[in-house]
């Protein structure tokens, strides 16, 4: 039982110590979520215009 209760005390102080968090970090990580979402978006949007391309082609023959 004693060994547990050190271990949640270990736990609780490392938690406060990570609780900080830099406010310039996390805006820079969204930033970077955004770019990574918007070339995902862009990559999506061409596969479906390609699609909707070639199969308009096949119809036209």
């Amino acid at each position: 039982m004693s060994t547990h209760s050190k271990f949640e005390n270990q736990g609780n102080e490392n938690i406060s110590h990570q609780s900080k968090v830099k406010l310039t970090d996390l805006l820079s990580r969204i930033n970077e979520e955004k770019k990574i979402e918007r070339n995902r978006n862009l990559a999506l949007s061409v596969a479906a215009v390609s699609a909707v391309t070639v199969f308009g082609i096949i119809l036209t023959l």
